[in-house]
């Protein structure tokens, strides 16, 4: 039996590139915490330097068979965290410029049929999906997003704790978020809740 634990990076990385799991939940064990305080530093988000890490770690894995490292495995998996966030922060401002263009298309009240037909069939997609929800997530979601109820009230109104409903909500942003492109985020967000 190999204990994976006592080998070398170089070992575990030839393991990982012929698909050895075992050697490859090493490699994460042995370097996810580092990467993530590194990731930390640079991104300030917890969930967004946790998606950074996931991203380097699921890119290594679906590459393994063509992975090409050059000097140190610590450098490699320092590097690639280093350029996820770079591409992270460029996707935020690209994600930011839009939608204060966005924002200010909408404060001008520049409305054509296109636009209202368009807003017509994104909030029924928004409901739809909304719907698919579980029960009490989606109940808690609507509370929140429509009937403009703040965690308290909601966890009142539903016997709940606090906690429960922050999670809740969490979670339905989470499973909504990607189903949506950030053109109808922000419609999410800014149109039918606020």
């Amino acid at each position: 039996m190999t204990f994976y634990n006592k080998l070398h990076d170089n070992e575990l990385i030839c393991l990982v590139k012929k698909g050895d799991d075992k050697a490859f939940a090493e490699v994460y064990k042995r370097y996810w915490g580092i990467l993530y305080r590194h990731a930390r530093r640079m991104v300030k988000l917890e969930e967004e330097s946790q998606d950074v890490i996931q991203d380097v770690f699921e890119s290594i894995w679906r590459n393994r068979k063509v992975l090409e490292i050059k000097g140190s495995l610590s450098s490699y998996l320092y590097s690639s965290v280093r350029y996820k966030v770079f591409d992270l922060l460029d996707k935020g401002k690209v994600r930011n410029n839009y939608l204060e263009k966005l924002g200010d298309f909408v404060n001008k009240g520049v409305y054509t049929i296109d636009h209202l037909l368009i807003e017509k069939e994104l909030s029924e997609q928004i409901e739809k999906e909304v719907g698919f929800l579980p029960k009490k997530m989606r109940k808690v979601f609507e509370l929140s997003r429509k009937e403009h109820l703040n965690h308290k009230e909601i966890a009142e109104k539903l016997s709940l704790s606090d906690q429960t409903v922050k999670k809740q909500i969490q979670k339905a942003l989470k499973i909504l978020k990607p189903k949506f492109g950030i053109f109808i985020w922000y419609y999410i967000i800014v149109k039918l809740f606020l």
